[in-house]
């Protein structure tokens, strides 16, 4: 046994030294199984990162929240507009009426939004920013991180108070600091603000949902002596699931209480839509599943190239040992011994090929997570998994090379120089 462990550390050895003398060849060999790794791991680790953000996203938009807006979402290219067109658009009067009669609803909030402001403080100013008017249940409905500063109270809501809470970029852009933007006056389309907020920065949204980094969001009976509504925003209801009611059941009670209070007959369609992030996460689903399976075919054809390639090389190593085969197998080394030593030298060698692929997927997740503010998660299952197939494919590779290595006449393969 001894013996054994000494010969097989002494044929790493050599394997070592093999690849450090044959740069060039060692990395031709190396670069086939880098590619392939890091095709299937990078597409794999991105796909999760992607649903990773997806859950988060879904969290702090509210899986089990509902919009009743005009349009529907996700109808494509495809989708009836003329049936939608003419529908009227959501209205502040509608949203007493949800929250008296909606039972399995937790909270219940309108919104509306209007894009292309302009914010200036002192000589500073920015455009093309959203201002979002909210009722005070809006907080109760979704997710907001204020980071310094405090949300509205019900006084300032009621009383249509001129404050308003800060997006990242904006207060970014304005202020050294969240801490520093609160207190302070803005102007907003004219119109005199007081900071008591500020948001986190989170970055573009994947689900596309609400961009609060670019909003103020005020007080809805503020933010209408701004903007109509009716016709330069987009109005909504939020509607909130209670504890223990599921998403189907609040559509249906919402479903029968708006046709009550747009006073639809029974054969009249419906002229609003309830809309749900669910919706947008099952087809992204079924995209992730595409890009794995596009990530896994690319991956194999590279992986096949740089398995052949690694058989090439042992090949040639085989033919270049030939003679120092002779000698092992003259002095008592045994075939399966000779086998292992092959073998070893090509999961070395894929392992190699492995590590480098995975450094690559490390690296690029580190600059998606600075630079384009995306969180890129390499978890270890999936840098075990592109350990495993560096072995896998290092043992495919390397058997018929190393067989035959073992298998060699010891008289014939002394006298093969």
């Amino acid at each position: 046994m001894l013996s054994t462990l000494k010969i097989l550390w002494n044929s790493l050895k050599m394997a070592l030294q093999e690849l450090r003398v044959n740069k060039v060849r060692t990395f031709l060999s190396l670069l086939g199984i880098t590619i392939g790794i890091f095709c299937i791991i990078a597409v794999f680790a991105a796909t999760e990162s992607l649903e990773r953000n997806v859950r988060s996203e879904v969290e702090s938009l509210g899986s089990n929240v509902i919009y009743i807006q005009k349009w529907p979402w996700g109808g494509g290219p495809d989708m009836p507009w003329w049936k939608y067109v003419n529908r009227p658009e959501p209205v502040y009067k509608e949203l007493k009426p949800l929250q008296e009669k909606v039972k399995s609803a937790a909270a219940s909030a309108f919104v509306f939004s209007a894009g292309g402001k302009k914010l200036e403080y002192g000589k500073d100013y920015m455009e093309n920013i959203q201002l979002m008017a909210v009722t005070q249940e809006f907080e109760d409905v979704t997710t907001l991180d204020i980071i310094s500063g405090r949300y509205f109270s019900a006084t300032e809501t009621n009383n249509g108070a001129n404050v308003v809470i800060l997006g990242g970029n904006i207060w970014q852009a304005l202020f050294p600091s969240a801490e520093a933007a609160l207190g302070q006056t803005i102007r907003f389309s004219g119109r005199n603000c007081k900071v008591i907020g500020a948001l986190k920065f989170k970055g573009d949204g994947i689900l596309g949902g609400i961009n609060f980094d670019d909003s103020a969001i005020m007080p809805y009976m503020f933010a209408r002596t701004i903007v109509d509504e009716r016709r330069f925003a987009d109005p909504y209801l939020m509607v909130k699931a209670r504890d223990g009611v599921s998403v189907q059941q609040l559509k249906d009670d919402l479903t029968g209480t708006m046709r009550a209070i747009r006073r639809l007959r029974p054969t009249q369609e419906d002229n609003f839509s309830l809309n749900e992030i669910t919706t947008i996460q099952s087809e992204l689903n079924s995209l992730f599943g595409v890009l794995n399976a596009g990530g896994l075919m690319i991956g194999i054809f590279a992986l096949l190239v740089g398995g052949f390639g690694i058989a090439n090389i042992m090949f040639v190593t085989v033919k270049e040992r030939t003679s120092i085969i002779g000698l092992k197998k003259a002095i008592g080394a045994k075939r399966n011994i000779i086998l292992m030593e092959f073998l070893m030298e090509s999961i070395l060698l894929c392992i190699l090929g492995g590590l480098l692929g995975l450094t690559v997927v490390y690296g690029m997740a580190v600059i998606a997570t600075k630079v384009i503010h995306f969180d890129f998660f390499l978890s270890p299952g999936k840098i075990i998994f592109g350990l495993s197939i560096s072995v896998f494919v290092g043992i495919v590779a390397g058997f018929i090379p190393a067989w035959s290595a073992s298998k060699l006449d010891p008289v014939v393969a002394i006298r093969s120089n």
